[in-house]
């Protein structure tokens, strides 16, 4: 039953922090497409950490890394209040490189020429 109610509000963090983000003046933040990756709650809930990615790369993640850390009290008390959680965890945020990975073989496999499965199908309907 906890580890329910764990990944419920590993969740529920995960967006209320989605929408924070969106309201962060900080132009490190702002001025970058972040995307939250992962989030992780320890059982106790006294410590998040979250993972970001910019579509604009690690180096953008890292940057706006800077950002997020300087206005992680806003974030938190926004989280407080959004949440009704009895103690509010402590936000670690972390620089990933996952949508670059991801976007780099999305172009490597588009790249390919191979044959999709519509073809060869209709390759052997016509002798």
């Amino acid at each position: 039953m906890a580890n329910h109610k764990l990944g419920r509000t590993t969740e529920d963090i995960k967006r209320e922090l989605t929408d924070i983000l969106r309201h962060v003046k900080d132009p490190r933040v702002s001025d970058a497409f972040i995307s939250i990756i992962r989030v992780e709650v320890t059982n106790d809930l006294s410590y998040c950490n979250v993972y970001i990615s910019a579509m604009e790369g690690l180096e953008r993640a890292k940057l706006a890394l800077k950002g997020l850390k300087s206005a992680s009290g806003f974030i938190r008390r926004e989280l407080g209040n959004r949440l009704k959680l009895r103690h509010v965890p402590e936000l670690i945020f972390h620089a990933t490189d996952s949508i670059e990975y991801s976007a780099n073989i999305s172009r490597i496999l588009n790249s390919l020429d191979i044959k999709g499965d519509e073809e060869e199908d209709e390759q052997d309907n016509n002798p």
